[in-house]
């Protein structure tokens, strides 16, 4: 490629491929950082929840992965440690699945080969100049300290745990979550419809997930199998278990003019701006929901102006602060309800989650929201 870039993108994950994906659809000249693998990197555990708006961006761009790997989910079951129950179906809500579980190897890999077919897309193995540079390296990103943006992170004192699970019986479609003891466990389906693996995430204190990190692979699935009341019969550990720490976290600002003598300004989006707790499985559907407006802004400016105008980039952080604001301040609200162990908030718990099951249009609303559906 001999022209200048549009835009640069440093990251080259799900939410960087799909924005440079989007914004080579706008006939932008896109580079895309990629760095290189760390040496004798472990296999990737990870598995998100996509809700159906994310699917129908990354659809749009034809990096939706094959059928064994992204798996609808049709019930969603809840449990508290006060034996209330709470359960969501997508026949009931009449959508054809609640979310899809998407194993994260098959989800990069679908987008990579989509990103090789375009030929607006420049490979690099670092930065380059732009008149716009997304970040989107992650919570870690180097970038975001390069440019001086504070990360204001509130940690929780827990750290999830991730791994996969051969299961006895099949899942049948059904993601589960269990609140216990200031600890959340799920379990998401995967391998297809009719699969009987599902990808773990317990969210547990930092002393008690180096506690379970440290048993044997027979001895940590016996605690799933305690934890997850034998709902899939007897458990096996089929990959390594990977963790890390949890926190909410949001940049002190989203965009900014690039420091003399670069010219052009610089953004961020996806984990590099925010993080929330995984317990509603939001994390990549912010991230996503952040390039889909990053891309219709940037499609729909005057055109006298650059992708680099920062009134323009003010538009996109404006937008995507007040819906985090929303989302983050909901998943706190809920992490502290949950994992407390007070005695009156487990009564509320129990009280909260019966009512709120038999709430009819409010629980419709709250399933819409999180499906990223109606959200007028």
């Amino acid at each position: 490629m001999t022209q200048a870039l549009d835009i640069c993108i440093r990251g080259a994950g799900i939410v960087g491929q799909t924005l440079a994906l989007l914004l080579a659809r706008e006939r932008l000249r896109v580079g895309l950082v990629r760095p290189t693998p760390a040496p004798g990197a472990a296999a990737d555990v990870r598995a998100y929840a996509i809700n159906a708006a994310s699917k129908e961006l990354i659809s749009s761009v034809r990096g939706w992965p094959d059928a064994p790997h992204a798996t609808p989910v049709r019930q969603m079951r809840i449990s508290n440690e006060g034996e209330a129950q709470l359960q969501f179906d997508a026949e009931q809500l009449g959508v054809p699945a609640l979310a899809w579980i998407v194993d994260v190897p098959a989800l990069e890999a679908r987008l990579a080969q989509a990103v090789g077919f375009q030929a607006l897309i420049e490979p690099l193995a670092a930065a380059q100049g732009a008149a716009l540079t997304v970040v989107c390296e992650g919570k870690a990103s180097r970038s975001r300290a390069e440019f001086g943006v504070q990360f204001l992170a509130n940690a929780y004192g827990q750290s999830a745990i991730a791994t996969r699970l051969h299961c006895e019986r099949a899942h049948a479609q059904v993601a589960y979550q269990w609140f216990s003891k200031g600890e959340i466990l799920a379990f998401l389906p995967l391998d297809g419809e009719q699969g009987n693996s599902v990808a773990v995430v317990w969210s547990v204190s930092t002393q008690r997930a180096a506690d379970l990190l440290a048993l044997q692979p027979e001895a940590f699935a016996s605690e799933l199998q305690a934890a997850s009341q034998n709902a899939l019969g007897q458990l096996a550990l089929s990959s390594e278990r990977v963790s890390w720490p949890l926190m909410s976290a949001q940049t002190s600002q989203w965009v900014g003019p690039m420091a003399p003598p670069s010219a052009g300004a610089w953004a961020l989006a996806g984990d590099a701006a925010h993080a929330v707790h995984p317990l509603a499985g939001q994390g990549l559907n912010l991230g996503l929901a952040d390039v889909a407006e990053l891309s219709r802004v940037l499609h729909q400016r005057e055109y006298w102006r650059s992708v680099g105008d920062m009134k323009l980039l003010r538009r996109y952080e404006r937008s995507r602060k007040t819906a985090l604001a929303s989302m983050g301040g909901a998943m706190d609200g809920l992490q502290q309800l949950l994992t407390r162990q007070d005695a009156p908030l487990q009564t509320l718990r129990d009280w909260g989650m019966k009512g709120f099951d038999s709430s009819g249009p409010l629980k419709r609303w709250v399933a819409q929201r999180a499906m990223g559906i109606n959200q007028e």
